[in-house]
């Protein structure tokens, strides 16, 4: 040996050599398990329960983006209108503005009720109740949209109605009224009230929603249905599979019968050639 020390080399572990001289019994290293999606478990008919990945259905997405639009258009129109006529023409001072006399007018108003002057009242309580139950109009059929699956038709409808209503909540939190610019008249006839844009959200959003197909089941049970068919199909294909297999098992014949009859056959085939 030299007088150099020698440097030991590095012994590699033993479960490293197991594994490489191909010991079943030897451990194996650990492998990172890989991201998976979620999934979940359902139950099939037969008793045995199959394993699908669950993913998110977009299609709430789409209706409350659907309705979210149409309400905010709505609402940015009617309060656009609206800071145009009483800040720019000033109607309030005005009063009235022919535009297409006498078909279409600008006749200002200040409706402390709701359509046509209903329950108007000058105490301060009414004003905030009426803003309480259009609020609380616009969370019910909020409610009502998520909970149920309706068409684009109803969406629309929905979000004209919630449009409509928040315009006026705004004119009520505003101005302590609802400010009415427009009218409408007949040559032989003069219309004495006058309505905005947010009326006639309001009115077509309701009668939409009144004239609707009739609604479909709960979005609930349309989710357990769409989950359930996959379950069912996997369910039918074991099944089918099982099936198959009982009539394969039945149709075989004894391999070990087989086997001494062809050995016998070739006894006999040898003692004849010998003769």
């Amino acid at each position: 040996m030299s007088d150099e020390e020698q440097e030991p080399k590095p012994k590699k572990p033993r479960v490293a050599k197991a594994a490489e001289s191909g010991d079943p019994a030897a451990p194996k290293p650990r492998a990172r398990k890989a991201a998976t999606p979620k999934t979940e478990r359902i139950a099939s008919g037969s008793g045995r329960s199959s394993v699908q990945a669950v993913t998110e259905d977009p299609a709430p997405r789409a209706e409350t983006r659907r309705v979210l639009s149409v309400a905010i258009g709505v609402l940015l129109i009617d309060q656009l209108l609206k800071y145009y006529v009483i800040h720019i023409l000033k109607l309030d001072r005005v009063r009235e503005v022919d535009v297409f006399y006498p078909w279409l007018n600008l006749r200002m108003a200040w409706n402390q009720g709701v359509n046509f002057g209903l329950f108007a009242s000058d105490v301060e309580v009414m004003r905030w109740v009426l803003v309480a139950v259009a609020v609380a109009v616009c969370v019910w059929v909020w409610i009502w949209l998520r909970n149920t699956v309706h068409s684009a038709f109803a969406q629309i409808s929905a979000g004209l109605l919630i449009g409509g209503a928040l315009g006026n909540v705004i004119d009520r939190m505003t101005y302590g009224a609802v400010a009415d610019f427009l009218n409408m008249s007949l040559p032989s006839w003069q219309n004495p009230y006058s309505f905005n844009v947010a009326d006639i959200a309001i009115f077509a959003g309701a009668v939409g929603l009144f004239l609707q197909p009739p609604l479909r089941r709960e979005r609930s049970e349309t989710a357990g249905e769409a989950e359930t068919k996959p379950a069912a199909k996997t369910s039918a294909k074991a099944a089918a599979k099982s099936a198959g297999n009982s009539a394969t098992a039945a149709g075989a014949k004894p391999v070990g019968k087989s086997t001494s009859s062809r050995s016998k056959a070739d006894d006999k085939t040898r003692d004849g050639a010998g003769k």
